[in-house]
Parts: C-alpha cells; sequence; structure tokens
C-alpha cells in the first residue's frame, strides 16, 4: 500500500467516524427532545378519565336551520317566502330591476 491510499484511508475512517459521532448526537438530541414534549403533553385518556372532556362536538354548518320563521318578499305582485332574514334584507336594498332579474333566474 503506497502512502497515498494510506492516507486516503485514513480520511475514510476519520470521516465514517465523524459521521457516527454526529449521528449519534443527533439521535441523542432528539431523545431528549421527545422526553421533553412527553413531560409537557397530557395524554388523552387522563383527560377523558378526570376531567369528564366530552369527544364529539357538532358543527353548526351541518345542523338542519330552523324553518320556524319566514320572510316574506314581493316580486311582480308574487310574494316569496324566504327563510334567511340577511338574504332577505339584502333584496329590498337592490334595485326594482334587479330584484325582477334575480326573480326570474331563480324562480
Amino acid at each position: 500500500m503506497t502512502e497515498q491510499e494510506a492516507y486516503q484511508e485514513h480520511i475514510h475512517y476519520t470521516h465514517d467516524t465523524y459521521c457516527r459521532i454526529v449521528i449519534s448526537h443527533a439521535s441523542f438530541d432528539a431523545a431528549r427532545m421527545l422526553a421533553a414534549r412527553w413531560k409537557r403533553e397530557i395524554s388523552l385518556e387522563y383527560l377523558t378519565e378526570e376531567k369528564f372532556v366530552p369527544l364529539s362536538t357538532a358543527d353548526e354548518y351541518f345542523q338542519v336551520p330552523d324553518y320556524g320563521e319566514t320572510y316574506p318578499f314581493s316580486v311582480r305582485g308574487q310574494t316569496i317566502l324566504l327563510d334567511s332574514c340577511s338574504l332577505a334584507a339584502a333584496l329590498a336594498q337592490l334595485l326594482e330591476q334587479m330584484q325582477e332579474e334575480i326573480f326570474l333566474y331563480y324562480f
């Protein structure tokens, strides 16, 4: 083995050792971070047993609206009953021609 080859082999082994050390330190750091995270977190099982937190909720977006109150809206001599107060107010602010166009488009 020549001196150049021996030097190349030494560089190779030195680099391998350096990489092993870096990887082991990275794994130690990751384990330390996970341990700190687990120390701060509270398990879901503990919350449900100790605090009695409900695990389900219902969004208002998917609930059936209450159609108890209707809002009359008159266009071209016909009365339409709208379920939304905000829609009735918005249509009332439009010009008559635009109200008729919307009426003809949807009804």
